[in-house]
Parts: structure tokens; sequence; C-alpha cells
């Protein structure tokens, strides 16, 4: 955990880049290093996306394609231009010297740029993530070193993200590490089963409370104060109505989809005919 600075919010789009990227290096590459880019404010650093950076790296030196890097970010702003680099990641556990040359030149590119750090080799049975700000150190006017302290670091995601992760969640219990997509009435019908679930929970908690099995906790009652104050009053009758009425449209926009897929499907037959 970080002492001080800002906190880093990394979505998955990002940890998913890097594991592909390392996926995919070169024969006989140790690691894959990147550019990170996303925005900051006051209070925190939120990376959104990266791009990796060819590299060659042996004992005694290190070269880096910063031409490929700067041509990467001038295409990447002509999509999103309101992500600007804010650092760079390497795989791996542990900072080397070549991260210190490394970091040198993105400290030209960005104002106090991180270092984010993924174990992509899951030394410790998982990927840890860890993100770094370097500082000066030394006597001035002597020989100057640089001191890397950690950053807390927070994963978030938008979401449509979710979707993602709640699919890659899914194949950790299938045999085969594959899951296909489910349809819309299945993810429905998903949701439904999981809210009536945690009302299961939280019923038998406010049971547990009312017959002295468990001692009331205040910022629980809060949370369900504000739980029921944001569900609408509406009757039973007018709520399935209102249902009813959705469900319909539904069913409509999926039948005027369907008779436009077909009628397109038909028109390229005639016109070969």
């Amino acid at each position: 955990m970080s002492v001080f600075g800002p906190v880093v919010k990394i979505h998955p789009v990002v940890l998913a880049s890097i594991c592909d990227s390392y996926e995919r290096r070169n024969e006989g590459a140790s690691r894959v290093i990147g550019t990170l880019l996303g925005t900051i404010d006051k209070h925190s650093i939120e990376v959104t996306n990266c791009f990796s950076v060819p590299h060659n790296e042996s004992e005694d030196e290190v070269a880096v394609d910063m031409e490929f890097a700067k041509n990467m970010y001038e295409l990447h702003k002509r999509v999103s231009p309101t992500e600007v680099i804010i650092g760079w990641y390497a795989t791996g556990f542990d900072i080397t010297e070549h991260s210190v040359l490394i970091h040198e030149y993105y400290s030209r590119e960005a104002t106090n740029p991180i270092h984010l750090t993924a174990d992509t080799a899951l030394q410790s049975g998982k990927m840890n993530i860890r993100a770094y700000v370097s500082a000066q150190m030394g006597v001035p006017g002597k020989t100057v070193g640089v001191m890397f302290t950690p950053l807390s670091v927070k994963y978030i995601y938008y979401d449509t993200e979710r979707i993602g992760v709640d699919l890659l969640q899914r194949t950790r219990m299938t045999p085969g590490r594959t899951k296909g997509l489910t349809s819309d009435l299945s993810q429905v019908a998903g949701s439904a089963s999981r809210v009536q679930d945690m009302l299961t929970t939280v019923l038998a908690y406010i049971e547990d409370v009312l017959s002295g099995k468990v001692t009331a906790d205040n910022s629980v009652g809060r949370f369900l104060m504000d739980l029921v104050n944001k569900v609408p009053t509406i009757s039973a009758e007018d709520f399935e109505n209102m249902l009813n009425s959705n469900i319909n449209d539904l069913l409509m926009v999926t039948y005027l989809s369907n008779l436009t897929q077909a009628q397109i499907a038909l028109n390229e037959k005639l016109v070969l005919l």
C-alpha cells in the first residue's frame, strides 16, 4: 500500500491487453513493456488503455523502439483524444536497472509518470499488479539515484466491461476453460435469480436482528433504508402492466429486426439471379 500519492485505477481491458502482449512476445523475450494511457485528476490516475512497445533487452543494455511508441500514440489520439500518456508497464515482479532507463524516457513524455508491473509468471499464485511513482534521491551535485514508491491500486470497470469480466469468471468453473455468450433472456433470468438470492440474504439478516440472534449494525441499517427509499412506490397491478408493455415493445423490435434480416438475405439472392 502507498503512504502518499494518487490512487491508480485500472480497467480490465488494460490487464487483458498486457496478458495478450506477454503471450505473443518474441521467442526468448523475458518480459514485455508498453505505454499506459488514461486520465489524471487531483486524487487518482485512471488507466483506461495501453499498447505494447517493441524492445530488446539483455544483461548489459536495453533498446526500445521509441519511434513506434510515438506513432502508436499519434494514431491512438485520433480515436481517443482525451486519453494521454500516464506512464508505462512491464511484465515481471521486480524493478530492474533497465526499468530506470525506460522510466527516464517516459518522464519526458509525461509529468511524473507511473510504472506498472504485472506478474504474468504468477510467482505467488496470482497476477500481482503493482504501481509505482519515482522520486530522485541523493546529494545535490553528486550522483543522483531514483527511488520507486508504491501507490494504491484499485480495479474499476464500466458496465460494458462487466459483461466480459463476468464471462471470464464463469470459465474458471468449466472443465474446458471455455464459455459461450448467453442469450438476453438467460442473462435476465440470471440477474433475477441473483437479486432474489440477495433479497433472501437481507430478509434473513433482518429476521435475525429482530429475533435478537444478531446484533444490529447501524451502518447496515442505513444502507437498507437507502435501498428501500430508492424503490418507487407502485402497485403490483401497475408494475405488471408496465412490465408487459415493455416486453411487448421488445418482442416487436426483435420481430422487426428478424424481418429486416430476412428481407436483406432475400434481396441478396434475387440480385445474384
